[in-house]
């Protein structure tokens, strides 16, 4: 075994949280080792977060040209180039790599690329990509393995060779007929995308309705949308057998109220979930304790079961968003100094990039119910919006959640233009814990889609008692 060499912390991962903890901890003058299997920078940069949204971003512009006719320019027939489309989306991530190594570089972290397994309690023995191996010790160790998508126990699956989200993004031809397994957040971004790109797309969702931790009517609203491009969405539809082989020609059965029947397609993705990348990477030499499903135990600080060790981002259980692996490391970041933050404390928004977007922040009316929170519930059709009205973008819809007894908001969803952005300024009044009648009133810029939040909070009733 290699001479151990000693670092004040060790990271295995470099995804968001890891990264921007390392940059940290080097410039204030700490020696810090981050290890890395296979993305510079880990995932969000390479694979996932940037490269979907650029793709999807490209998607939405051959839309837009498909129906430039209705705003009054004529084009002719629209052809989708998908090498360019990958071109520009990996000419994207060369630009994000190159980030990421002067980042280390000017902070003095060391990148070590190579796959790291525990050893013994805050040890990692290191495989070097170019050969050879190296054994790290830290006074801290920090892991942010990340996750993987999940390929289900299907019969014929794994030999079909599907794509996740990873395949998708590097495919240079648009597929004559991509079948998506999973109603999901994933799955739904990528079946709009393929489906602008060209491709005829088929959504199979096991459960009764599509985004399942969604309510009901915001779920019912996005089929509404999806249909409304053609896409083909099969819910209750449970997956029973796959034959052939993704990006020639493949089946999937699929077993539904009605009986069995079989849906063949071009290309098959998998969106079904994610499974944590805990296994195979000793720790079970850490005293470092997994939940029942794979995610390693942490308490609200991100600590560990075992002394000295911690966990960040999606391996730790965090929900599944970049923002929130950022957070995750200034919780980590400042208990390291002293402090004492905690993950419970933090209101978490997430928005899926479908177009238009769906955004929310805080609670759903089916969380409120769950919880017996009583709520008062406001919503508004975005064709209320008058900026819609400028710019034809009338899908979708607000809605608001207003403590019964106070004034507080405690959720918003929307579907609809730019949707991200204004649900920030919500999320702003939720925590200055404003009463919702200062949003209420607020002079807002016209015509902007935020201007919106106004006539829509109008529409929460009176306090009892109040």
């Amino acid at each position: 075994m290699s001479q151990s060499e000693h670092f004040d912390t060790v990271i295995l991962g470099s995804g968001q949280g890891g990264k921007q903890l390392a940059w940290h901890l080097a410039r204030s003058g700490q020696k810090i080792a981050v290890v890395e299997r296979r993305w510079v920078g880990g995932s969000c940069p390479a694979v996932a977060c940037l490269p979907s949204k650029n793709e999807i971003w490209s998607a939405r512009v051959a839309h837009l040209a498909r129906n430039a006719a209705r705003f009054g320019t004529q084009t002719g027939p629209v052809k989708i180039d998908m090498a360019k489309v990958r071109g520009r989306k990996q000419d994207m991530v060369d630009r994000e790599i190159a980030f990421h190594l002067k980042a280390y570089k000017e902070s003095g972290a060391e990148l070590i690329m190579g796959s790291g397994r525990f050893v013994e309690s805050k040890t990692i023995e290191v495989t070097l990509n170019d050969g050879g191996t190296r054994l790290l010790t830290g006074r801290e160790v920090v892991i942010n393995v990340g996750s993987h998508a999940a390929i289900p126990n299907i019969p014929g699956l794994e030999t079909a060779r599907a794509l996740t989200h990873i395949e998708a993004l590097e495919l240079d031809y648009v597929p004559a007929h991509l079948i998506v397994l999973g109603g999901g957040y994933i799955g739904i971004e990528m079946a709009q995308a393929y489906r602008r790109f060209g491709s005829r797309v088929t959504i199979i969702e096991p459960g009764k309705q599509l985004m399942s931790r969604e309510d009901a009517d915001v779920a019912t609203e996005m089929q509404r949308i999806l249909t409304g491009e053609e896409i083909e969405i099969l819910l209750d539809a449970r997956p029973v057998n796959v034959h052939g082989l993704s990006g020639d020609e493949v089946g999937v059965t699929i077993r539904t109220a009605s009986g069995e029947r079989t849906i063949t397609g071009s290309d098959l993705l998998v969106a079904t979930g994610r499974i944590p990348n805990t296994a195979d990477i000793g720790l079970e030499r850490t005293g470092v304790e997994l939940d029942a499903r794979g995610f390693i135990r942490v308490n609200e600080r991100l600590e560990t079961t075992a002394s000295g060790v911690w966990a960040i981002g999606e391996c730790a259980g965090s929900p599944q968003f970049t923002h929130v692996s950022v957070d995750d490391f200034r919780i980590v970041r400042d208990n390291l100094a002293g402090g004492n933050r905690r993950t419970d404390e933090r209101l978490v928004p997430y928005v899926m990039f479908t177009d238009p977007p769906l955004a929310r922040v805080g609670l759903s009316e089916g969380e409120a119910e769950r919880k017996n929170i009583p709520v008062r519930v406001a919503q508004m059709p975005m064709g209320n919006v008058l900026r819609t009205e400028a710019t034809d973008e009338t899908e979708g819809y607000m809605k608001v959640l207003v403590g019964a007894a106070d004034d507080r908001i405690l959720g918003f969803t929307m579907i609809g233009s730019e949707a991200g952005e204004v649900m920030a300024a919500v999320q702003m009044a939720m925590l200055a814990e404003l009463p919702y009648m200062r949003m209420r009133d607020a002079v807002i810029t016209h015509l902007t889609i935020a201007e919106g939040l106004g006539p829509l909070l109008g529409g929460i009733s009176s306090r009892a008692g109040g």
